[in-house]
């Protein structure tokens, strides 16, 4: 069965549900959601994304994100996806929402309104080789200087999150 995204209006109300690929080639607003976890020196875990993946292979990002299934909160949503990508589950905090719109050269866009969570883990993840490539901890500071100096290496969405959000995550 194919993966369904929650279509949304700029309230999040739903209005709909679509394939995934459609949503993404038709631009449609659509529920998402992006987990940033940290440890107990402030760190936050960054993924990269797995070679396989059909946007954005080996760019680094945030811990994980992915969609809310139909009838699953978002903290349910953040925390099976947390397992699946990274093989570790913790305790989540929504702490804001926004919506953004990125388009990608394969032609596909992400118009999506996402909700952010932040969690605490200490341990190294057991990544899922078929969704993350490789982890990495780093300082906030170390983040925003290291998108300055190679925004290239990052998911556009992460770039977005930081740029708007800088601030809610460093008091998250």
């Amino acid at each position: 069965m194919e993966e369904q995204v929650i279509l949304v209006d700029t309230n999040d109300q739903q209005i709909g549900l679509m394939e995934k690929i459609e949503a993404h080639e038709k631009a449609l607003l659509h529920r998402a959601f992006s987990v940033f976890i940290f440890n107990k020196k402030g760190e936050l875990m960054l993924q990269q994304r797995a070679a396989s993946k059909y946007h954005s292979p080996l760019l680094w990002t945030n811990t994980c994100c992915s969609h809310q299934r139909e009838g699953e909160s978002n903290i349910e949503a953040g925390k099976r996806r947390l397992q699946e990508e990274m093989g570790f589950t913790t305790e989540l905090k929504e702490v804001f929402s926004f919506m953004y719109k990125a388009p990608f050269d394969n032609g596909l866009t992400e118009h999506e309104f996402d909700h952010v969570m932040v969690g605490n883990y200490e341990e190294a993840p057991q990544l899922n080789k078929n969704e993350a490539e490789n982890y990495k901890w780093m300082t906030l500071e170390a983040v925003k200087a290291d998108i300055k100096n190679k925004p290239e290496i990052y998911t556009e969405w992460f770039k977005i999150i930081f740029d708007k959000s800088y601030e809610k995550l460093a008091d998250a």
